[in-house]
Parts: C-alpha cells; structure tokens; sequence
C-alpha cells in the first residue's frame, strides 16, 4: 500500500463452528463475552452469532447449507477461524492497489443493497490467511473508523 498505511483496522474475527447455541457456552462463559445477536446472512447459507469481547466483535458462522462453502471448510479444516475483517476505507480504491501488486481479490461486493461492500484477499496472497475488507458498519454496529468524532 502507498507511504507503508495501514489498509485499515480490525474489526471483527469470524469463526467457523457446527453449532453457535454450543459454542457460545465456552465464549460467554470461559472468555465472558455478551451475545449480542444471531442472524441469517443473505445468502442463506449460514448463520452468525454476534457476540461483544469488550467492544471487540467475535463472529461465529454456523452452516445451514451442507453444500455450502461454511460447512465444506469445517469438513477440510475443522472447526476455527475463518477470517479476520479489516474496516477498510475507499473499498474500491484499495481492492484496486492490491490487484494491481498482484494480490488475488475475490468475491468484491460493492452493492450495500446485496449484503455488505466487502471483498476477500485469498489465502493464497496472505499465508494462509482468509482477510475480510469491509467498508460497512461492522457487526457490533459500530461505525467505520474513519466516520468517528475525533474530539
């Protein structure tokens, strides 16, 4: 990225689990977070748990689809984390750079309506590492960094 900036700030880590009502016992009472919600993403394929660590957001995925990508990664992997989302400001603009230095970008959404502006740089560019960019209001409802009152 230009001048070494930081492309953005963490927001929230996603973990794959079989069943979020059972793993939401060790989270809430082993690490004391606060469930905040469950919801089905929009695409029908699996479900979030939203809890709050603090102000720091744990997102945990359960698959509905058992053909679907959540369920086929726990069956590959197992159970653990999925991605870690990164606030990213001018979404477009930084998917932009980082193909252009030859980072592989994938499932680029930049419609609000169809789920979120997000995209995903692939394990394959970060070690193994699935990375969210997303330029929307995270899971905890907290607004974009950059949209803060920096009084």
């Amino acid at each position: 990225m230009e001048g070494n900036q930081p492309i953005g700030r963490i927001d929230h880590i996603g973990i794959a689990v079989k069943s979020i009502v059972e793993a939401r016992k060790f989270y809430e009472d082993q690490l004391g977070a606060k469930f905040v919600r469950t919801s089905i993403h929009h695409s029908g394929e699996f479900k979030l748990g939203i809890f709050d660590l603090d102000g720091f957001c744990l997102e945990l995925l359960e698959p509905i689809d058992p053909e679907g990508f959540l369920a086929r990664f726990i069956e590959k992997r197992g159970e653990g984390v999925h991605h870690i989302t990164l606030q990213t400001p001018n979404l477009e603009q930084a998917v932009d750079q980082l193909e252009e230095e030859g980072v592989r970008v994938v499932d680029k959404n930049y419609d609000i309506e169809k789920g979120g502006v997000d995209a995903f740089i692939s394990p394959k560019s970060t070690n193994g590492v699935l990375i969210q960019l997303g330029q929307n209001i995270g899971p905890l409802n907290t607004p974009p960094y950059w949209e803060e009152d920096n009084e």
